[in-house]
């Protein structure tokens, strides 16, 4: 089983629904998971 994929939303794919809280770390600007951020958008 491999857990690296090409990008954020085929590592996101079928695990999102509605209603679901995801706490993602960061400090400010620096650190904050953009890809992951904008996949979870679209």
């Amino acid at each position: 089983m491999t857990k690296v994929y090409p990008d954020a939303q085929s590592a996101l794919d079928g695990l999102l629904f509605d209603g679901m809280t995801i706490a993602a770390g960061g400090f400010g600007l620096c650190g904050i998971p953009e890809l992951l951020i904008a996949a979870i958008r679209d």
